[in-house]
């Protein structure tokens, strides 16, 4: 079977591309550039828990030891101190702070040495076509080739040719809210705390302009972001330098504080959405899909997010044949996380930045219009905290036997620690990504005793029957504990990490029928789903296909397709 075309390799493509790999389904990642990333200190991410775990799985990688997990977060208003979390050395909840381009390198590293990935470099694509056992894509530059794929990914960015190919519309606000950005080295009274300062002193009397948020990197180096009035004004050199040096004296109180300006750049935070995810066998991720970033909320984080959800249904497909439901529903669970992100922050801007009718929407005024920024910032609340697929098509119906556990049905997993299949104890995050579901047994007081002792007592023969008789494959955990689950129930895990059920005891009959709903139904519920790799339109039906594309061909037609592409893999 032909590989998976990803377009653009940024964390996002290149993510995906890694997440293939450890599932066995080979990848072409089409670069539009020569391979590598420049270096650029004011061009950052900030990454939280699940998918900085995610980013250090894949690459194997300790990413503290190349970007800064946040000490604490501080936020003041004027001269007062309105929020001070501090978190301890080893929290994971701690925001991750790291360049851009380290993360890629590290990214791209890890694939230089996955067999069944290739990146190409200097092709960007120009032409895509797809029929109903592939997709065909051509590129132009120096390795001009077409090639040949089962499905293809846009990862490309917010200027994404593939979404523009496929004549996908990209709604939303432009220029939501425009920032000037310095990489500095200095020393600042906040050592290793992110900061958000609004309305300081020094500029009272320019409101619209008074915030500015600092965020640590390693070897004292800082990003400073100064949020601009609303318009198209241009940042000169000289007026970004006025605030880095009436900024740092205002935090400093030095009349001329000493710094080294590493990089500058301006960032314009968009808010768009893709009506449509899925094009048949082609699909959008990251900035091609969405943007959004207002308050501090982070676009990688979501695309990556994306990555992790297409990755395991795409191999899930590639290796046991068409699954139209299990598709689809990449598109209805990503989409509606993306949608209600964008629907908060939208709700919240006209409060935030002190216009417009919706004050009451934030009663308590400075500090619950704090609390918001806050979460914006440490990924928290509406504004930043993963998103759950509680709606998901993939949801089974109410099983007879299922409780309620802290972690919600669809919502990520926590991370236990449990014993593997060959006796050794791991997080349960070290199982995710590889493509089997897990089942989780939770059983207090196995963790003294070596796993061949109580593999055949109790209920694990019966357990271990059950996954075994499942629709896909599975391995089975077990863990001394669980958030709020009672001893001897059984938890069915994604391979994303998202929590399906927990049943309470060993019930085979409502594990299957979990396990079947994860996977987008039984063979009847395919049968009577759409026909063809196009799909439905989407969750909202707001935007009907063209004809071409609801018969699975590509710009061109299924006719014109090249019938000698390259396969990429090799």
């Amino acid at each position: 079977m032909d590989p998976v075309i990803i377009v653009g390799a940024g964390p996002v493509g290149l993510t995906l591309a890694l997440l293939l790999a450890r599932q066995d389904v080979p990848s072409v990642v089409l670069d539009e550039g020569p391979g590598k990333d420049e270096p650029r200190p004011a061009r950052t991410v900030v990454l939280r828990e699940d998918t900085a775990a995610l980013l250090e799985r894949l690459t194997g990688v300790p990413l503290d030891e190349h970007g800064v997990r946040w000490a604490g977060w501080r936020s003041l208003r004027r001269k007062q101190v309105m929020t001070e979390i501090v978190f301890a050395e080893d929290d994971p909840a701690a925001p991750l702070h790291i360049a851009q381009h380290v993360l890629t390198n590290a990214l791209r590293a890890a694939l230089a040495g996955e067999p069944l990935a290739e990146v190409v470099a200097d092709s960007r694509l120009d032409a895509l076509e797809q029929d109903r056992s592939g997709v065909a894509a051509h590129t132009r530059g120096p390795k001009a080739a077409w090639w040949r794929g089962s499905h293809l990914v846009g990862c490309e960015g917010a200027r994404s040719t593939v979404r523009k190919l496929q004549d996908i519309r990209f709604p939303g606000r432009t220029a939501v809210e425009r920032y000037a950005v310095a990489a500095l080295r200095t020393e600042l009274p906040w050592e290793g705390q992110a900061l958000l300062h609004r309305t300081p002193p020094w500029r009272s009397s320019e409101p619209s302009a008074g915030e500015v948020t600092a965020r640590p990197l390693p070897d004292g180096a800082w990003r400073l972001d100064w949020l601009l009035p609303p318009g198209k004004d241009l940042v000169t050199p000289e007026m970004l330098l006025t605030r880095v040096r009436e900024t740092l004296t205002g935090w400093t109180g030095e009349a001329a504080p000493v710094y080294d300006l590493l990089d500058t750049g301006v960032h314009t935070v968009h808010h768009r959405l893709a009506r449509r995810w899925r094009a048949g066998r082609v699909f959008l991720a990251g900035d091609a899909a969405h943007l959004l970033g207002a308050f501090g909320t982070q676009g990688l984080d979501e695309g990556l997010r994306d990555a992790d959800n297409l990755a395991w249904k795409l191999a899930a497909v590639w290796h046991h044949g068409p699954h139209e439901a299990l598709l689809d529903s990449y598109q209805t669970e990503r989409r509606a996380v993306i949608a209600a992100r964008l629907r908060a922050a939208d709700q919240a801007l006209p409060v935030l930045r002190g216009g417009g009718g919706l004050r009451h929407i934030v009663p308590g005024a400075a500090r619950g219009h704090d609390a918001l920024f806050t979460d914006g910032h440490l990924g928290r609340g509406a504004l930043g905290a993963p998103g759950t697929y509680a709606g998901s098509p993939l949801a089974p119906g109410r099983l007879a036997a299922e409780i309620a556990v802290d972690t919600p049905p669809g919502a990520p997993v926590a991370d236990v620690r449990v014993t593997a299949d060959d006796g050794s104890f791991v997080r349960l995050r070290d199982r995710l990504d590889r493509g089997a579901l897990l089942v989780v047994l939770v059983a207090p007081g196995t963790g003294v005793w070596d796993r061949k002792h109580w593999m055949s007592a109790g209920v694990m023969p019966r357990l271990a029957a059950a996954v075994s008789a499942l629709p896909h494959p599975a391995e089975l955990l077990v863990a001394e504990g669980y958030p709020g689950a009672p001893a001897h129930s059984v938890l069915l895990v994604r391979p994303d990490g998202h929590l399906v059920t927990a049943l309470n005891g060993v019930r085979p009959a409502d594990l299957y029928a979990a396990a079947e709903a994860t996977l987008g139904g039984g063979p009847e519920a395919e049968r009577s789903g759409p026909s063809g790799p196009s799909g439905p339109s989407g969750p909202s039906g707001e935007e009907e296909r063209p004809e071409a594309e609801r018969s699975g061909a590509g710009r061109g037609g299924a006719d014109t397709a090249p019938t000698e592409a390259r396969s990429g893999v090799r």
